[in-house]
């Protein structure tokens, strides 16, 4: 059985994809968030408002992303992972919506550190003072 580590990050991005494909095809903008550690995407999802409240009564979206529009939201976010440089924790969020019959989005690439990380791959040395210089 492949693991998910297997997996390069395009794959897994793919498979996000084709996961959240019934319930984007029933949203016309929202944000699809997808949170990465060792370059293995663990949690993903869909933050949106698909409900409009009028007069004390909530109206569901009537359309959503349609096949062209999902294979188009789908590409840019493969695109977008050109993008990612040398981290390999952090979260990627693509904001989209439905402008004139194409899908628009903005993806916003976030890298997350661990300082214990670095305390362990730079540990102190006596003899460095350089922490004086920051008070």
């Amino acid at each position: 059985m492949l693991r998910t580590e297997e997996l390069s990050l395009a794959r897994q991005m793919d498979l996000v994809f084709k996961e959240l494909q019934e319930e984007l095809s029933g949203l016309s903008s929202g944000t699809v968030f997808v949170q990465i550690r060792n370059n293995v995407i663990g949690k993903f999802g869909i933050r949106h408002n698909p409900l409009s409240g009028r007069s004390g009564v909530f109206k569901e979206e009537q359309e959503g992303l349609n096949s062209g529009q999902l294979s188009s939201f789908r590409l840019m976010a493969l695109e977008s992972l050109k993008y990612k440089r040398r981290w390999t924790h952090g979260e990627i969020s693509y904001e989209f919506a439905v402008r004139q019959g194409m899908v628009v989005v903005d993806a916003i690439l976030e890298s997350n550190y661990n300082m214990a990380n670095l305390m362990i791959r730079y540990p102190r040395n006596s003899a460095d003072n350089s922490d004086q210089n920051y008070g």
